[in-house]
């Protein structure tokens, strides 16, 4: 009777950690939100909820490249730094035209991406420390570019920024389209079959012939190409180019939502929804600390905490 007793008791915890992984993401925004609609005054307006769905436009399109990343078994810690040059090079191309001023900061992104996954295809270079190098020197450009903050005088930025449709702001639309773009790309083609396969094992993969250095370097040129999107994004609803501050801890910001939202951190899996909620969480749990006066740096500790959960709640699942 002990030996079953434990045993039933190592099924209930094993079970009690796959839900957690699998579903507490969405436990947490929902006990988030009704603690904050008890708790915060104003808090259940539509304005208040168009704030805050249009600040994590940004961090979810920025998480949507890094979950492409870390279900490769990899991670891209340049993506801050890639939406401070994609802001530098807005403001540089403005005079061209925001479609032009757009694109190249898009391109710009890529151009970081495909440096990225060459070094980790071709040359071997661990993910983290190509992309830190990237990160360092995708910084320093940004300031070169642009030595400090710029106001944004255009009005199809302005109208970008702050524009919506049918109640709807123009980043939250782009932010979901792209979400359900990047889902429909992991779950239902060939290149999303690819990833999760080298993600899982690399060198079966290449033992398959799979094509795994064009499949890391798309990866890495498309995460390049969202954190772009997004700083273009930022840009664009903040009316100036500061390369210095924007895109500051957005890599923690995203491997956060990725982390939470059930994608491992040792690859084979991307989970979209649940970077979506995770998206959604880090930005409640910020916004709650901020209406109740607290610093910054509790949003930073909180963030600390719901990594080591998150990653604790897979190891503990990886472990059976």
């Amino acid at each position: 009777m002990t030996q079953l007793a434990l045993r039933g008791e190592s099924l209930d915890r094993a079970r009690m950690m796959r839900l957690l992984q699998d579903y507490g993401v969405y436990v947490g925004v929902v006990a988030l939100l009704l603690a904050n609609i008890v708790l915060t005054p104003h808090f259940v307006s539509a304005e208040n909820f168009r704030t805050q769905a249009v600040q994590v436009a940004p961090v979810l399109i920025v998480a949507l490249g890094m979950a492409l990343a870390i279900g490769s078994e990899g991670v891209d810690l340049s993506v801050g730094s890639v939406m401070a040059l994609s802001t530098s090079l807005v403001s540089l191309y403005l005079g061209y035209g925001p479609a032009v001023a757009i694109l190249v900061a898009v391109i710009g992104g890529m151009v970081v991406g495909l440096a990225n996954g060459s070094l980790i295809a071709f040359i071997g270079v661990q993910p983290i420390v190509a992309t830190l190098a990237l990160m360092v020197a995708c910084r320093g450009l940004a300031n070169v570019f642009l030595p400090q903050l710029k106001d944004v005088r255009d009005p199809t930025m302005a109208s970008l920024g702050s524009g919506s449709v049918l109640g709807i702001p123009y980043l939250v639309l782009i932010a979901v389209a792209l979400a359900l773009l990047v889902a429909f790309t992991v779950r239902r083609t060939t290149f999303g079959r690819q990833l999760l396969a080298i993600g899982d094992s690399r060198p079966a993969a290449q033992l398959a012939g799979l094509p795994v250095r064009r499949v890391l370097i798309i990866v890495y040129v498309v995460s390049g190409a969202l954190a772009a999107i997004a700083g273009v994004l930022a840009t664009a609803r903040l009316t100036a180019s500061d390369p210095t501050s924007l895109g500051n801890l957005m890599e923690l910001s995203a491997i956060t939502a990725v982390v939470v939202g059930g994608t491992s951190l040792s690859g084979g899996r991307v989970r979209i929804g649940g970077t979506v909620a995770g998206a959604v969480l880090i930005q409640l749990l910020t916004a709650t600390l901020i209406k109740h006066d607290l610093p910054p740096s509790w949003t930073q500790i909180a963030q600390a905490v719901v990594i080591i959960a998150a990653v604790y709640a897979a190891r503990e699942r990886g472990r059976r």
